[in-house]
């Protein structure tokens, strides 16, 4: 899947926050919905400009951020 067509980044668009193809609907919306349990059935009914390809490419991009990211442990956690 190519991430970049799907997950853009406009300044003039929710502050320049990656967004699902320019929508007002944040990456950070989509996962966090489905991260709460929301399923991906539900949040297509909710928002229906998305559609499969956007969840998918929001969370392909959540985890090349992931993997690309230094991790570090907290102390007293």
């Amino acid at each position: 899947m190519e991430i970049a067509e799907r997950i853009q980044a406009d300044p003039e668009i929710l502050g320049g926050k990656p967004t699902i193809r320019g929508l007002r609907i944040s990456v950070a919306l989509v996962l966090k919905a489905l991260a709460a349990g929301v399923s991906e059935e539900e949040l297509l009914r909710e928002y229906p400009e998305l559609e499969p390809a956007d969840i998918r490419a929001a969370l392909a991009y959540a985890a090349q951020l992931v993997e690309e990211e230094r991790v570090l442990p907290v102390k007293g956690r």
